[in-house]
């Protein structure tokens, strides 16, 4: 990131800093740093994104801010609940990032898997119709609004594809953090070691890369 502000050097220093100890406490099982490190995580993201770009900022720049704040609710929100409240908490705050991003991206889905190679959809409806038949069965009262975020994590995912490499991988990856977290929760049988690391490792390079490959394209007037 050379030439950027220095808030914005300092900001990803620290997330850098701070995803590190928050990985490590992941993989070592140390809620105490785990549980306290993680909010801080998407708010040190969103203010790198903000002070790396100045006013009037873009529609897209604006739009992953409010997915990044979306985020952030659905890291921090369910700690203060217990049980299925909490997983519901989540998974509405981040159905509402995926919507952010969603609108964020709409504007370029002519440049998109969608309008270019649809064949290259099919790795993603196979994930998506491959995660549904892993976790349908353990879901329960849940699937309903797992198949709607599914949905729109998959839609994210696909219009991702038309704003260029980072985003593309960043939105890919989202899908992979995501479903590690169904199949964690729901599916029967199956057993990830170390998940909460793999599945927070794919979520903050995810991040990363969108707010990146955002940061391309800022300069863009049509963006």
């Amino acid at each position: 990131m050379f030439g950027q502000p220095t808030p914005t050097v300092l900001a990803l220093g620290a997330l850098g800093a701070v995803s590190g100890i928050h990985l490590w406490a992941q993989w070592t099982g140390v809620d105490a740093v785990s549980d306290p490190t993680q909010p801080v995580l998407m708010a040190l993201l969103a203010l790198a994104l903000w002070t790396a770009t100045s006013a009037p900022r873009s529609r897209l720049v604006r739009l992953t801010l409010v997915a990044l704040a979306f985020s952030w609710l659905g890291d921090t929100a369910p700690r203060f609940v217990d049980g299925d409240a909490a997983f519901l908490l989540m998974v509405g705050f981040f159905a509402l990032a995926q919507v952010a991003y969603v609108v964020a991206f709409r504007p370029y889905a002519d440049q998109s898997v969608l309008a270019i190679n649809r064949i290259a959809l099919t790795p993603y409806a196979v994930a998506v119709v491959l995660l549904v038949a892993i976790c349908a069965p353990g879901a329960g009262g849940m699937l309903v609004p797992v198949l709607v975020y599914g949905a729109l994590l998959g839609t994210m995912a696909v219009l991702a594809t038309g704003l260029g490499r980072l985003i593309w991988v960043g939105g890919a990856l989202f899908l992979v953090s995501d479903g590690l977290i169904a199949i964690d929760a729901f599916a029967e049988n199956v057993t990830i070691g170390h998940s909460s690391f793999w599945v927070m490792l794919t979520y903050i390079v995810a991040q990363v890369l969108i707010v990146l490959g955002v940061l391309e394209r800022a300069g863009d007037p049509s963006s």
